[in-house]
Formats: structure tokens, sequence, C-alpha cells
């Protein structure tokens, strides 16, 4: 292992308006306001911490996700860059994705979060039908959806996503494809579609919804995946789609097995130790009061991936992508050698999951079809 695995970043604010039904996410229902110049402290004070895990590498990539970040002011936002910016190195061309809800005011600042340093906007779109909204527990409607739509494309920003789900409870074929068709309008260059699924410690675990069957989930991804193409926006990733060089990038290095920093309440972070030649993962204070509380370094708990876990850990990722795992991504950030893996990978071709050659390996249509069945012959 060496250390040019690239670095990301990633900066949790676990505020939202309403915790939705199927949500798992770290996030909080607002009470009493959200303690922004407090939280920024923290921030400030997480990152100095987490400094000497940075190995004096630049940052390829930002995200902020949540939660609904953009319920922080364009001011808090540009605060917390310039933080960031001071305590290290970035990319010229680092990409910086704010995570945003319609419904909400934010969408009016959105020219004042591109001056902010944000060039990247996800927003959860979620469905263009009022009735399934309310059934998700939004508290946006698909006007409003819309219109924050526009205000992100007249905004400048190099690139925006729509996150899109279907799957919904009672939803039919049709359904799901208006719902396609609806976001494919506004010619959006990366696009999030992704079957719902219901999650422990969800509201919906307890009181599971009616869910569409499994041959209609089917016919929904069939069918979408082909006007999706048909729009010029190809799957790069299981439930990821974009049009030529707006690909995720903070999203690929996680796929790609890349090293990345995580602040905030609940956030995680993955760091390769170059000289120890071990991989650890860590986690923050989960709890936002919990978290301001604290002062210094915030680490809630780390894990070393013991070896015979690494080959499992890199195809989890790895081979969620479609054009599959580079072979150089897989000894450069194990720190392992291919051929700890040949039997599997021989026993995976067998079974026409995957093809590789010396470069790559690459799920199969087959694969992609049962990619949990894949991964689990890498279970040591």
């Amino acid at each position: 292992m060496h250390n040019l695995i690239p670095l990301s970043l990633y900066i949790h604010i676990p505020w939202c308006i309403k915790k939705c039904p199927y949500c798992d996410f770290n996030s909080y229902a607002i009470q009493a306001g959200i303690p922004e110049k407090e939280y920024i402290a923290m921030l400030t004070e997480d990152l100095t911490a987490d400094l000497s895990l940075a190995q004096n590498r630049t940052i390829k990539s930002i995200f902020f996700g949540g939660g609904t970040p953009s319920l922080f002011s364009p001011l808090a936002v540009e605060k917390i860059l310039n933080q960031v910016s001071h305590s290290l190195t970035l990319d010229p061309n680092i990409e910086v994705t704010l995570e945003a809800n319609p419904g909400t005011h934010e969408h009016k600042a959105f020219s004042d979060y591109r001056l902010a340093g944000i060039n990247r906007i996800s927003l959860g779109a979620q469905s263009f039908q009022d009735d399934k909204l309310a059934t998700l527990g939004r508290v946006h409607t698909a006007d409003e959806t819309k219109a924050a739509i526009d205000c992100i494309a007249n905004a400048n920003f190099n690139s925006y996503n729509l996150d899109l789900m279907y799957g919904l409870p009672n939803q039919t074929v049709e359904d799901a494809l208006s719902d396609l068709e609806t976001a494919l309008s506004f010619s959006p260059p990366h696009l999030s579609w992704y079957n719902l699924t219901i999650e422990p410690n969800t509201i919906f675990h307890h009181q599971k919804p009616p869910l569409p069957p499994d041959e209609t989930l089917e016919e929904m991804q069939l069918a979408g995946q082909s006007r999706l193409a048909a729009h010029g926006l190809l799957q790069y990733e299981v439930s990821a789609y974009a049009k030529t060089n707006h690909q995720c990038q903070h999203n690929l290095n996680y796929w790609q097995f890349g090293d990345y920093l995580g602040i905030g309440a609940g956030a995680h972070a993955k760091i390769t130790d170059t000289e120890k030649n071990t991989i650890t993962r860590y986690w923050k204070t989960r709890y936002p009061k919990n978290y301001l509380e604290t002062d210094g370094p915030k680490i809630a708990g780390c894990k070393i991936i013991p070896t015979e876990e690494l080959a499992l850990e890199f195809m989890l990722n790895g081979l969620r992508l479609n054009e599959g795992a580079r072979i150089s991504h897989y000894e450069e950030r194990t720190g392992l050698s291919i051929s700890t893996i040949l039997p599997i990978l021989e026993k995976a071709k067998q079974q026409e999951l995957l093809t590789f050659n010396q470069e790559i390996i690459v799920p199969t249509e087959l694969g992609k079809r049962f990619l949990n069945d894949l991964t689990g012959l890498f279970f040591s």
C-alpha cells in the first residue's frame, strides 16, 4: 500500500425538518432551531483532530450529507468550506456536493450556495406524485420539486443529481415510469434511481406498507433502465445513472475503495495507514447533543479491518460498478495480491456471475442481478 490512495471528505449535518418513515440515516427532526454557530465550531475541532489522518494528501471531493444539509445557511456552508480549505489541500478540480430537499426555503438560496463554494447539488425528489410523497412522509410537493430543479439549473452548478425512488407503496409500473419521465424532462446530468428498501429501526419496518411484488419491481427496473439509456443517462453503478463526465466522483471514491475523512455527528471514515499497512474504519459521536458537548477528538470508536475481510470489503463496493473492479485498485488499496482471490474468481466465473482478465473484474448481467450471491463468495 502507498500514499497515493485518493482521499475525500464527508461532512454530516444531522438535522431535518421531519424524519421520514423509511429513513435509517443518522438524522433528527428539528426541535428548537439549528445551532449553526456551535456546530461549525465543533466541526472545526473535529477536522483539526483528524488532520494527521489525511497524511498530507489532497482532498478529491467533499460531500455534505444528512439530514438536510441545505437547512444550513449559505454563509454557514461558506464558513465550513473556508475552514476546510485552510486546513487541507484541495484538488483544483474538486467536486463539492450539497444534499438538498425541495419544499423548504432553501431552494431560493441555491445561487448563494454556488457562491459559497458548492458546485454540485443532490436534490431529494423521490417522486413527482403528491400522494406518494405524502406516504413517504416528505414535506414537499411535486411542484416545489420542479421549481427547485429550475433554480438549480439556473445557478450555474457544474452538475446536479436527482434522487428518485421506485417500488413505493401501492406504486404501479405506470406510476414509476411517469415519475421517471417527469425527471427526465428536466434533462438532469445525473440521476440516482433506486428501489425503496425497508430498513431496520424505521417506521416502515414496524408498520410495513403495501409494497409492489418482485415481478412488478423487475418490470419497473427493466423498463426504467431502457428509458434512462434512451435519454443518454448511462448506468455506471447499481442505482446511479449519468451523462458523460457527470458521474459522482465522491461516490466513485467509495466504490473504488478509496479513503475518506468523516466529520460531524455520526460521520464515518476509512483511512489507510501506509506505515502500519492497516485500514481502519472510524466513527464519530452519534447524537448531536453529545457531539456538541464533546471537546477535542470526537471519535466514538474504530475498527481495523482484518486482513481476511479485505477482499469482501473491496468487492462489496467494486462490484457495484458496471465497469467492474480494477485489479490494480484491489492490490493497491487492500495491500493484497490478486492471487489471494483467484480461486474465488474462477468459481464465480464458472457460475457465470463475473468475467475477469489481467486488468479488471466485471460482474455479468446475472452477477448484477444476484449481486448478494456474488459478493457472498468472498466471505472468508
